[in-house]
């Protein structure tokens, strides 16, 4: 695939989010292997908690298509409580089958404590559920407060990991997608 689209989304809504920093560095990545990139700031949507009895709440249509329109997609998102944030569920809850099915996902949790392992385990459920082919290279930003200094990483180790991750997005944006899974046969929330 010459030139893939890839799309990220930062699930969080601080101001001064890490997650964000991250997540660009991700994209930035991405850029170096040769792919166009957008971040979705999930700040600058109006997306209302999902009512599944309405269509195109606030700017949701706008979401899903740009979602759709990308060649790979890169969720990062920082911990909360064991797992990723609600902002990013409700975002990913507008999506389905038509954006994520056969596509390739990577996936970035950052977290103000420990290893974010546990986020990253419940976006890898999620994209599974949807059909989705999430690259096995994850990235993992710890101890978050003290990973960045002026909006940059400051080791260069976990700098290049995350870089690596949108690197690998670009190289398997065009991977053959695998048969369906079991968890989205049993989606029964998916065609509703």
């Amino acid at each position: 695939m010459s030139d893939p689209h890839i799309v990220a989304l930062a699930g969080s809504l601080r101001d001064e989010s890490f997650t964000r920093v991250a997540t660009s560095h991700a994209l930035d990545g991405a850029a170096t292997a040769g792919a166009t990139t957008e971040l979705l700031d999930l700040r600058e949507f109006d997306l209302p908690p999902l009512d599944p009895d309405l269509d195109g709440q606030g700017d949701s249509d706008d979401l899903v298509a740009r979602v759709d329109a990308a060649d790979a997609v890169i969720l990062g998102s920082p911990m909360y409580h064991g797992s990723y944030s609600g902002v990013l569920k409700n975002a990913l809850d507008y999506c389905g089958f038509d954006e994520f099915e056969g596509k390739t996902v990577g996936l970035l949790a950052v977290s103000g404590g420990s290893f974010p392992v546990t986020a990253l385990e419940h976006l890898r459920s999620v994209c599974r559920a949807l059909n989705a082919w999430v690259v096995p290279h994850q990235a993992a930003v710890p101890n978050s407060y003290s990973a960045f200094e002026d909006g940059a990483f400051v080791d260069d180790d976990t700098a290049d990991r995350v870089a690596t991750l949108g690197e690998r997005v670009v190289r398997y944006a065009d991977i053959e997608a695998d048969p369906t899974t079991f968890e989205s046969d049993q989606n029964e929330g998916a065609d509703d």
